[in-house]
């Protein structure tokens, strides 16, 4: 087994054990204002959402 095929067969195994998928629909071209925007704050597209979602249930749950 090469390095890639090992590294990829861990992380597959990470993510599986770890991990919940969300899949996130938008409006066509929304995805690269997302993309652009999250770059911008020096984070992934998935890192920002996942902040924007929390910092919004933090705001809701104050209420």
């Amino acid at each position: 087994m090469t390095t890639k095929e090992s590294q990829r067969k861990a992380s597959k195994k990470y993510i599986a054990e770890k991990l919940d998928e969300v899949k996130l629909r938008v409006p066509k071209g929304e995805r690269e204002i997302l993309k652009k925007h999250a770059e911008k704050m020096g984070e992934s597209v998935n890192a920002f959402v996942y902040r924007a979602i929390k910092e919004t249930m933090e705001r809701d749950n104050k209420e």
